[in-house]
């Protein structure tokens, strides 16, 4: 039955990433195509039914008002249910409904369960953390309740640049003793992939369990059938998730598993911005020098990101071997201060985690609050949550790349910027190259590392992770490479903005009204 699975599998995935993605681009062309022409037909030929159409277009987008969800999500679509009702309707049912994610082949369930012991010391560093800052303590609480526990006795180690961050994933890998998992939206064939194959194959001839989830779109150029088939042939178990060509008539590949884990034997675990690919260790040049960074978790909170892996492995629909209880930690372990791992997803919507803890980071600072993002396409409650925090006197920073991977997203990102500026917002553009960290930082009291992205995918479309450092030594750590990254950035004015061409600042206000999609 493997086999015959794994065979199928291999069919599956020899579809060429060329051909998925002109399937793709075609089904699109063919429904936006179809649906203007049916506009443009009716309108000339059925006026009555047209205004019918154009009265069920008003009470759509009215229902799409009432509901709950993101306010850009909301406008997007009630301007062009009311503008092309015809167009929209067909549209918005094809793209729009809030039943997309949770139609994808994901089964609903739960993460491990935690005991009352578990849940109780959660609660009782909740307690200490509340006596050194009540505001931490209830961020810690918000994500308690969401099932996400408040972890003591661990350690995090802080890594700057990429490379450094894979010489200790990969010596970690090699003394695997019991597992390895692997979760990254993008692995890709090259250097790195080669090392970490060589030290999975090694694991796993040795009885190592070990197991991968990549996103199928993130790898469809750069992740080979061979490859593919040279890791099942090694004994590693693999998951491609939301492969395209299953979903291609409904378009659901916006919904991608965009995390960064790894897991090794419940006692280590990374996190950060960091795919697996060369250019993340600046072995090959892309946009410049490439910056990014990531933590190391070591102790009782990898336990957390072990959870999660073995959630979106039962979601995807495989089994595990052993209870989920076999994967916790075996060793004992301290650390000072408390960490906090947690996800999200597009099955969670309207309610989104990951949104709401910046939300609470940004209302929380009281001194400074630096930030690092290679994308920005918000809605307005944290545009504003940003320039309120700017006017009470925090010393806001936005750090962003000067070198842009999508020029289409930068020129979105740009529109937010003025605002951000006239209230006293420092935004610094990293000029080596392309700034890809993730991270978060108040007050050298509590910082975020993790996948996550300053923009509607991450907020609204994808599954993201993340991990709140309170009161960690490896805090430090961040802020001296924040530091570092200001030194090497230019401070970008209000001045140079309102320079910017005519047509750059009319195409990008029309390119803002299609962010939820860039």
């Amino acid at each position: 039955m493997r086999k015959r699975s794994r065979i199928k599998q291999r069919t599956e995935r020899r579809i060429s990433a060329f051909t998925s993605l002109t399937m793709c681009a075609v089904v699109v062309l063919v429904q936006i195509a179809s649906t203007l022409l049916l506009t443009v037909f009716l309108h000339e030929y059925a006026s009555i039914f047209y205004a019918a159409l154009e009265l069920l277009g008003a009470v759509v987008a009215i229902r799409i008002y009432t509901r709950s969800g993101s306010p850009s999500y909301k406008l997007v679509w009630m301007c062009l249910l009311l503008a092309l009702p015809v167009a929209g309707m067909i549209l918005f049912f094809l793209w729009g409904g809030t039943h997309q994610a949770k139609t994808l082949s994901l089964k609903k369930v739960a993460p491990p369960a935690e005991g009352e012991g578990a849940r109780r010391q959660s609660e009782a560093c909740i307690a200490r953390l509340r006596r050194i800052d009540p505001a931490w303590s209830r961020l810690a609480s918000y994500l308690q309740k969401r099932g996400f526990l408040l972890y003591p006795n661990t350690n995090a180690r802080y890594f700057g640049d990429g490379a450094a961050y894979f010489e200790d994933l990969i010596a970690h890998i090699r003394q695997a003793e019991t597992y390895v998992f692997l979760e990254y939206y993008i692995l890709a064939e090259g250097r790195i992939w080669n090392r970490i194959f060589d030290a999975l194959k090694e694991r796993a001839a040795q009885g190592v369990e070990v197991r991968v989830i990549f996103d199928d779109f993130g790898n469809l150029t750069r992740f080979s059938d061979e490859t593919l088939q040279k890791m099942q042939s090694a004994g590693i178990e693999v998951e491609v998730f939301n492969p395209v060509h299953r979903y291609i008539n409904r378009i659901y590949f916006n919904y991608r598993d965009h995390r960064k884990i790894a897991v090794i034997d419940g006692y280590y675990a990374y996190t950060g911005g960091v795919n697996i690919a060369d250019e993340y260790a600046n072995l090959v040049e892309r946009f410049g020098y490439w910056k990014d960074s990531g933590v190391c978790i070591e102790g009782e909170g990898a336990w957390g990101f072990a959870s999660q892996f073995i959630q979106m492995w039962k979601m995807i629909g495989r089994s595990l071997p052993n209870e989920d209880d076999y994967y916790r930690p075996r060793r004992e372990s301290a650390g000072a201060g408390w960490c906090q791992p947690f996800t999200d997803g597009p099955v969670n919507n309207p309610d989104n985690p990951i949104e709401e803890t910046y939300l609470q980071l940004i209302g929380s600072a009281k001194r400074f609050l630096y930030i690092t993002t290679p994308y920005y396409a918000v809605e307005e409650s944290m545009q504003k949550a940003l320039c309120i925090a700017a006017d009470a006197g925090v010393d806001v920073r936005l750090m962003i790349p000067a070198i842009p991977d999508h020029k289409l997203t930068y020129m979105v990102a740009e529109t937010y910027w003025g605002e951000l500026m006239r209230h006293g917002v420092r935004i610094y553009k990293y000029t080596p190259g392309f700034l890809h960290a993730k991270s978060v930082m108040v007050d050298r009291e509590v910082a975020l590392v993790g996948s996550t992205n300053m923009d509607y995918r991450t907020f609204q479309l994808h599954y993201e992770c993340g991990v709140l450092l309170y009161h960690m030594p490896a805090v430090e750590a961040l802020l001296e490479d924040l530091d570092s990254i200001m030194d090497q950035s230019r401070l970008y004015t209000l001045e140079e903005w309102n320079r910017r061409p005519w047509y750059r600042r009319a195409f990008a206000t029309v390119l803002k009204l299609f962010a939820i999609w860039l």
